[in-house]
């Protein structure tokens, strides 16, 4: 990834590389390799791949110019202010720098299948419940395009890349575009036959297309991987809180074993007390079970505070 280095050193001459400014340009470093590599994946050769996903950075200079000339935060510390970086500041200039526009033929694609899907629909309900007189053959057209019209939303959607993910591959796209068309399908089928008098034997297809459906979209589910582009997911996680049961797996494990040892236990005495001294009183066991429960949960979910630590 020399061809990486060297572009980003080219975009960052003559910029002084204070801690803030080489935060980002090692977080563009990153995230550019990540591209780089994705498109040699996609067939692009090893030269061309680092300039392209240059390229779709757009301008470069002008975010290390803001990153340069920004203002740094004051955050307050025992041994004084010192300027930082806040993750609000590093997901907006990575939200800047990744920013992707909808392409104009998929906005227009997505309005007019949604007339279309949406009128089809609406002849399709108001045949279903006889409000107009439509042919069967009619509504079961009128199903037929409002399923179409979904799944093609859907693979088409997933086909785009946005600013926070990554285009699905077209095959997987069209696989979900499928299934959800074949779910909306069966759905919108089934409804039709129990609102219209339709032979019953429509529901046989309706369950087969929900079953193929359903089945098709778990697979593709099931074996789906991350879309989210590194940036997204490096924000998303300076987003999270200083929360254990995210950090730590053996916290939530104990925090489970915790409370269900403490419920047992007040369920056992609520029984007790209810049928040995009557259920009137029996509901104060829930309650004083109650405040010992919370306080593990403030102490498991987010451990010492400062206050003790510092002690």
């Amino acid at each position: 990834m020399s061809t990486v280095h060297r572009l980003l050193d080219d975009a960052f001459a003559g910029v002084d590389l204070t801690p803030e400014v080489q935060d980002l340009k090692e977080e563009i470093r990153s995230n550019l390799e990540a591209r780089a590599l994705e498109l040699q994946l996609a067939g692009v050769s090893p030269d061309e791949a680092p300039r392209r996903a240059f390229d779709e950075l757009g301008d470069v200079r002008a975010l290390v110019a803001d990153a340069a000339g920004a203002a740094p935060v004051t955050v307050g510390s025992p041994d004084g202010a010192r300027p930082q970086v806040t993750a609000v500041q590093r997901a907006a200039q990575a939200a800047r720098l990744q920013k992707v526009r909808p392409r104009p033929g998929f906005v227009v694609g997505v309005v007019l299948a949604s007339l279309v899907g949406a009128g089809a629909l609406v002849v399709a309900t108001l045949g279903a419940l006889g409000t107009v007189d439509v042919a069967d053959a009619a509504l079961l057209a009128a199903l037929v395009v409002a399923a179409a019209a979904v799944g093609w939303l859907t693979g088409a959607s997933l086909a785009q890349e946005t600013t926070t993910n990554h285009p699905l591959p077209a095959r997987r796209a069209a696989g979900y575009g499928l299934g959800a068309g074949l779910t909306v399908g069966g759905a919108a089928l089934a409804g039709a036959t129990a609102l219209r008098p339709l032979a019953t034997g429509w529901y046989v297809p309706a369950g087969l297309l929900l079953v193929v459906g359903v089945c098709l979209l778990s697979a593709l589910g099931a074996t789906q991987t991350n879309r989210k582009k590194a940036w997204a997911r490096d924000a998303e996680q300076a987003y999270v809180a200083d929360n254990r049961f995210e950090q730590d797996p053996a916290a939530a494990a104990r925090f489970g074993i915790y409370t269900a040892a403490l419920w047992t236990v007040a369920a056992a005495v609520f029984l007790a007390v209810g049928f040995a001294g009557g259920w009137a009183w029996a509901w104060l066991v829930l309650v004083a079970a109650s405040g010992p429960w919370l306080l593990m949960l403030a102490r498991m979910l987010f451990g010492a505070g400062a206050g003790d630590r510092r002690a």
